[in-house]
């Protein structure tokens, strides 16, 4: 399965996630959904953040030019709110996962699949 499918079949297309992209740990860009572009800064902002927080915590969490309020930051995981809308940021071997979803999509829903396919990669050995 290409990484793209990965973004529209297994993110986006459940429903439960807005807009989805995979970057590699690199900083590269492996697949992301239409109209949505997570800025190299953002990228270098994340993967950082998945070894020291102190700055997300301060400053949110920026994705996709939008200032999330930061709920959690650790080794493998990233949650931001802004108002009724969110990001999920997970951490794989390789690469981060970037899952937001908009008013409508519960949180937990949201969560539940990016953590999964995080899971699912990791076992693959990505």
């Amino acid at each position: 399965m290409s990484w793209q499918a990965y973004v529209d079949n297994n993110l986006v297309g459940t429903g439960q996630v807005s807009q989805a992209a995979i970057y590699g740990l690199n900083g590269g860009e492996w697949a992301k959904s239409a109209g949505f572009q997570v800025k190299p800064s953002e990228v270098q902002e994340i993967i950082g953040a998945f070894s020291n927080a102190d700055y997300v915590r301060a400053n949110g969490v920026h994705v996709n030019g939008v200032k999330y309020l930061l709920l959690r930051a650790d080794e493998r995981s990233i949650y931001g709110k802004k108002n009724s809308d969110g990001v999920c940021i997970v951490k794989t071997s390789q690469a981060f996962l970037v899952g937001t979803y908009k008013e409508g999509i519960q949180p937990g829903n949201c969560t539940k699949i990016v953590e999964g396919l995080a899971d699912y990669l990791i076992s693959t050995g990505f």
